[in-house]
C-alpha cells in the first residue's frame, strides 16, 4: 500500500483533487529550486559582461557619446538576426503572451520559449536598452515551472498552480520580497486568492529567495534610509503625489498601447527604430540605460538634482513605453520603479522648497511613488504595498503607502478606465484573460477528482451467464469495446439488469441490438480541468466523457451532472 502511494501516478492522481496540499508542496518546493537557478543564470548572464566591460554592471555613465549611441543599436541589430532566423518562438515571449499561455493554453509553455526569452532579454539589457529583467524573470520562473509539470505529466490545474508558483520564486529572487512575489502571484497571474493555493507558492518563494542568498550572498535591492512622515500635514501632499503617479501610469500604459499597434511593421525596422531611439536620448540621459537600480538608489538618498530628476522622468517616461510597444523582448516592471522613484523625489524636493525642510526625508516620497507606480501600471495594489513594505523593513511606510497606492490605481482606472497593462496588451491582440466565476472555479480540479473508476469493459456480444457476472461487481458503467471498427460506446448497467430480468432463456445477448441508453465514446485526457471537460461537453453536445490515461487507457467515466454537483456544492476557496 506504502509503495503504491510513492508512485508518480499516484501522486499525479493526487493532484488532480483541488486539495492535495503534500503534493503541491512538493511542487512548489521544485518550482522554486528550478526558478532559483534561473535566475542566478539569468543574473550572471547579463551582470559579467557588463561588469567585465563598465566595471560595474549598471555604470553606463562612464561610456562616451558614440558608446551611448551605438550600444543598443548593436543590441538591436542582434535581436534582429534572432527574430529573422527564429520568428515563430520569438513571438512567444513576454508577460503578455504568459498570460495568453494561461488563458487559452492550459498553461503550457514550450521549453524553447524559455530558451528564447532568456537569450533575447539578456542581449536587450546588455546592450543598454531602456527596459527591466524581472518581466523576463517572471517569465522563465513561470515558463520553467511549466515545463517542470510537463516533464512529469501532471494535472493541468497543476500546471496553472506552478505558473504562480515560479512567478512568486521570480519576484521574490528578483527582489528578495518572497511575500510581494506571493501576492503579486495571486494578484496578477493566478487572478484569484486561495487558501490552498498559497502554501505551495510560499514555499517555492522562500526557496528561490533562499537558493539565491546562499549562492549569490544578500544584497538588497534598494539602498533604503530609515524615514518616517513627520506630520499629518503631509497627508495632502501624498495624495497630490498619487493623482501624479496615476496620470503618469496612464500616460505610460497609452504611449505604450499606441506603440503596439505598430507590431505589423517589419521587425527589422521596429528594433533598429528602438535601438535609435534609446541611444539618442542616452546620449543626454545615460541613467535610462539597463535595469537603473543605482539611479534609483541616488533618488532615494535624495542626492539627484531637482533640474536632473524631471529631465530623467520624461526621458524615462517616454523612451520605455515605446520600445516595449515596438517589441524589444524585456519588462515593464523595473522602469516603473525607475519612474515612480522620480515622480516621488521630485515630490520630495519641491516639497522641502515649500515648506523650508519641515517635510518628511526625500526618500520617503520616492519609496511612495515606486510603489503607487507600480500598483496603477500593474493593477496590483496589495503586492506593491508588501513591496514597499519588505523593501524598507519599516512598518511606517504602510500608511503612507495605503494612501498613495489608493489614489494612483483609482487615478487610473476610474478616470482613464484602464486595466493592468499586461491585460490591456492582450486586449489589444483581441485575447481576453479574464475568467468567469465558474472557470476559476472548475479550473482548480482536474477531471480525476470527479471521474467515476467503477465500470467493467466488454464487447457487444455477450452470453447472458456472463452479463450477469458482470452485474453482480455492481459496476456504476458499462464500456462496451470492440476493439475493431465497430464504434465504441458506454451504458448503465440498469439498462443490461432490466432486459436480463425480461428474458426467460438464456441466450447470446447483442448489446448493440438490445433498446438502452447509449453515450458514444468521447474520450479526455487525465490531465485536463473541470473546466475543460465542460467546455468539451458543450461543443461536443454530450453529457459523458471517458477519461484517458497518458498511455490512452480508459481510467474512468466523468458526466455533466457531476461537473455540475462539484460547483455547486463541493468547489470551495
Amino acid at each position: 500500500m506504502i509503495k503504491q502511494q510513492l508512485t508518480l501516478q499516484h501522486f499525479r492522481e493526487r493532484l488532480s483533487h483541488f486539495d492535495a496540499l503534500p503534493q503541491l508542496v512538493i511542487l512548489g518546493l521544485a518550482s522554486g529550486v528550478i526558478t532559483g537557478l534561473l535566475m542566478i543564470l539569468f543574473r550572471l548572464a547579463v551582470e559579467l559582461p557588463l561588469s567585465a566591460w563598465l566595471a560595474h554592471p549598471e555604470n553606463f555613465e562612464e561610456l562616451t557619446v558614440l558608446e551611448r549611441l551605438t550600444w543598443p543599436l548593436i543590441g538591436s541589430a542582434v535581436l534582429i538576426a534572432i527574430y529573422l532566423t527564429w520568428p515563430r518562438i520569438a513571438r512567444q515571449v513576454g508577460m503578455a503572451n504568459l498570460l495568453q499561455r494561461m488563458a487559452y493554453h492550459q498553461g503550457y509553455i514550450p521549453f524553447s520559449s524559455l530558451v528564447m526569452q532568456f537569450v533575447t532579454a539578456s542581449v536587450a539589457l546588455i546592450s543598454g536598452h531602456s527596459v527591466g529583467r524581472e518581466g523576463p524573470a517572471v517569465f522563465l520562473g513561470a515558463a520553467g515551472s511549466s515545463w517542470l509539470g510537463q516533464q512529469l505529466k501532471v494535472p493541468n490545474n497543476s500546471i496553472r498552480l506552478l505558473i504562480g508558483c515560479g512567478t512568486a520564486a521570480a519576484i521574490s529572487a528578483a527582489f528578495h520580497t518572497p511575500l510581494a512575489g506571493v501576492i503579486f502571484a495571486m494578484e496578477v497571474i493566478l487572478l484569484e486568492y486561495t487558501l490552498i493555493g498559497f502554501t505551495p507558492v510560499i514555499v517555492s518563494a522562500v526557496a528561490a529567495d533562499l537558493l539565491m542568498r546562499t549562492t549569490l550572498g544578500y544584497h538588497d535591492a534598494f539602498d533604503v534610509p530609515p524615514f518616517t512622515i513627520n506630520s499629518l500635514a503631509e497627508l495632502p501632499w501624498v495624495m497630490l503625489l498619487g493623482v501624479t503617479v496615476g496620470v503618469c501610469a496612464a500616460a505610460f500604459s497609452h504611449l505604450m498601447l499606441q506603440t503596439v499597434r505598430l507590431s505589423q511593421t517589419p521587425v527589422w525596422l521596429r528594433f533598429s527604430l528602438a535601438g535609435l531611439i534609446t541611444g539618442t536620448v542616452a546620449c543626454f540621459y545615460p541613467q535610462i540605460m539597463g535595469v537603473g537600480y543605482d539611479t534609483i538608489g541616488e533618488t532615494l538618498a535624495g542626492s539627484l538634482e531637482l533640474q536632473l530628476l524631471v529631465g530623467l522622468l520624461f526621458a524615462k517616461l517616454i523612451v520605455t513605453p515605446i520600445i516595449l510597444g515596438l517589441g524589444i523582448p524585456a519588462g515593464l516592471i523595473g522602469p516603473t520603479l525607475f519612474i515612480g522613484a522620480l515622480i516621488g523625489s521630485i515630490f520630495g524636493q519641491v516639497g522641502t522648497h515649500l515648506a523650508d525642510s519641515n517635510v518628511s526625508h526625500i526618500g520617503l516620497y520616492a519609496m511612495l511613488g515606486m510603489g503607487a507606480m507600480m500598483a496603477a501600471v500593474l493593477n496590483a495594489p496589495l503586492a506593491a504595498l508588501v513591496a514597499l513594505l519588505e523593501l524598507t523593513g519599516n512598518p511606517n511606510i504602510i500608511f503612507p503607502g495605503m494612501i498613495a497606492i489608493v489614489i494612483s490605481n483609482l487615478t487610473v482606472r476610474y478616470f482613464f478606465n484602464l486595466p493592468s497593462i499586461f491585460l490591456s496588451s492582450l486586449q489589444a491582440q483581441g485575447l481576453d484573460y479574464r475568467q468567469e466565476p465558474l472557470a476559476q472555479a472548475l479550473s482548480r480540479a482536474a477531471v480525476g477528482s470527479l471521474m467515476e473508476r467503477n465500470f467493467v469493459s466488454t464487447p457487444s456480444s455477450l452470453q447472458a451467464s456472463t452479463a450477469s457476472q458482470l452485474l453482480s461487481e455492481q459496476p456504476v458503467w458499462i464500456l462496451v469495446d470492440e476493439n475493431s471498427d465497430t464504434p465504441s460506446f458506454v451504458m448503465p448497467p440498469k439498462e443490461l439488469q432490466d432486459y436480463l430480468a425480461r428474458k426467460e432463456e438464456k441466450q447470446t445477448i447483442d448489446l448493440l441490438e438490445m433498446p438502452a441508453e447509449r453515450f458514444d465514446v468521447t474520450t479526455i485526457s487525465f490531465r485536463a480541468t473541470l473546466h475543460e471537460a465542460l467546455q468539451m461537453m458543450n461543443e461536443r453536445q454530450v453529457s459523458l466523457l471517458c477519461v484517458q490515461s497518458n498511455q490512452g487507457d480508459i481510467l474512468g467515466m466523468l458526466t455533466r451532472s457531476q461537473i455540475e454537483y462539484y460547483y455547486t456544492h463541493k468547489q470551495t476557496s
